[in-house]
C-alpha cells in the first residue's frame, strides 16, 4: 500500500484532465455498448446477453455517477470543507455497489425463470460478434483507466475500472454460453451462465462497497505504510521517538498526524525546524498526504483520548 501512495508528483491540472477524460471515456463506451447489446438481445432472446445488457446499462449509470463525483472531488477545499471533497468518491463507490447489486438481483430472477422454462437462442453468431466488440472496447477503456488510476490514485475511477474489468470476464462467459446454446443445443447453459454472472457481479459490488466504507470510516493505512512513516520520522538524528501516529485518506488526498519526542531543552525554533525536516522527509515518499506534526519534550507523559 505504501507504494500505492508513494507516487511521483505530477501536475495537478494534468491529473484533473486525465480524471475527467477517464469519466467521459467510460460514459461514452457504456452508451455505445448498450445500443449494440440491445440490438443483439432483441435478435437472440438470450438471457445471458440480457445480463450483459443490464450490466452495461448500470455501467452507464455508475459512470455518470463517477463523472459527477470526480467533478465534485476535484473542487479545492473551501470554508465549509477544510479537508477537501475527496470522500465524495467513496460515496460514488457505494452508489456503484448499489447499482451492481440491483442488477444482480434482477438477473437472478430472470435467469431462474429461464431455468424452469428454457428458451432456445437464435441468431447466436450476431450475439457473439457483439460480445467480441464489447470485449475489445472494454479492454481499451480499462487500459486507459489503469493509467489514470496509477497517476491520480482516484478511488472513484478505480472502482469504475474494477467493474469494467469484471465485464471482460462477463462478456467471455456470454460467448461460451451462446456457443453451447447454438452448438450442442444446451439451452440451460444460457440461464445458468447468467446466474454465474450475477454471482460475479455480487462479488464485485461487495469489494467496491468495502473499499468505500473503509474510506468513509477513516480506515488507517496498512501496517507496512504506517511502519514506513515511523522509520522516516525516526531517521532524523534529533528525534528520540514518535507516538500517536494516525493516518487516513479522503479521495486522492491523505492525512498523516504524529507526535515527535524531542530533547526537552530545545528552543521552540529548533523543534519547529526539526518538525519541518521530518515533514519534508515523509512528503518525499507520501506526496499526496498532508502531514501534521506535534512536538513533545522528552519525559513528558500525556494522555490522548484516541491513542494511535
Amino acid at each position: 500500500m505504501a507504494s500505492d501512495q508513494s507516487v511521483p508528483v505530477t501536475d495537478p491540472a494534468a491529473e484533473a484532465r486525465l480524471m475527467r477524460w477517464a469519466t467521459y471515456a467510460a460514459t461514452l463506451t457504456a452508451a455505445l455498448l448498450i445500443g449494440a447489446k440491445l440490438a443483439a438481445w432483441l435478435a437472440t432472446d438470450s438471457v445471458a446477453l440480457l445480463s450483459t445488457l443490464i450490466d452495461s446499462t448500470l455501467d452507464l449509470a455508475a459512470s455518470v455517477l463517477t463523472l459527477l463525483a470526480v467533478r465534485q472531488a476535484l473542487q479545492p477545499a473551501d470554508h465549509d470543507h477544510r479537508f477537501g471533497h475527496g470522500k465524495v468518491e467513496a460515496l460514488a463507490g457505494l452508489g456503484q455497489a448499489s447499482f451492481i447489486l440491483g442488477s444482480a438481483a434482477l438477473l437472478i430472477g430472470e435467469a431462474a425463470g429461464r431455468v424452469a422454462h428454457p428458451v432456445p437462442v437464435t441468431h447466436g453468431a450476431w450475439g457473439i460478434g457483439v460480445m467480441v466488440l464489447s470485449i475489445l472496447a472494454t479492454l481499451a477503456l480499462v487500459a486507459f483507466q489503469r493509467v489514470v488510476v496509477a497517476r491520480t490514485q482516484s478511488l472513484a475511477i478505480k472502482g469504475d475500472s474494477l467493474h469494467y474489468t469484471g465485464d471482460v470476464v462477463l462478456n467471455l462467459s456470454v460467448i461460451v454460453s451462446l456457443l453451447l446454446a447454438i452448438g450442442p443445443g444446451w439451452t440451460l447453459a444460457d440461464p445458468l451462465f447468467a446466474i454465474g454472472i450475477a454471482g460475479w457481479l455480487i462479488i464485485n459490488a461487495v469489494g467496491i462497497a468495502r473499499g468505500a466504507i473503509e474510506t468513509l470510516m477513516d480506515h488507517e493505512l496498512p501496517d507496512a505504510a504506517r511502519e514506513r512513516i515511523g522509520i522516516l520520522a525516526k531517521a532524523h538524528p534529533r528525534v528520540l521517538d514518535i507516538h500517536d501516529l494516525r493516518t487516513r485518506t479522503s479521495g486522492r488526498q491523505g492525512f498523516i498526524q504524529l507526535h515527535l519526542v524531542l530533547p526537552g531543552h530545545l528552543p521552540l525554533s529548533e523543534a519547529h525546524q526539526i518538525a519541518d525536516e521530518v515533514e519534508a522527509t515523509i512528503l518525499a515518499e507520501f506526496p499526496r498526504f498532508e502531514v501534521i506534526i506535534h512536538q513533545d519534550p522528552a519525559g513528558l507523559a500525556e494522555q490522548h483520548p484516541l491513542p494511535g
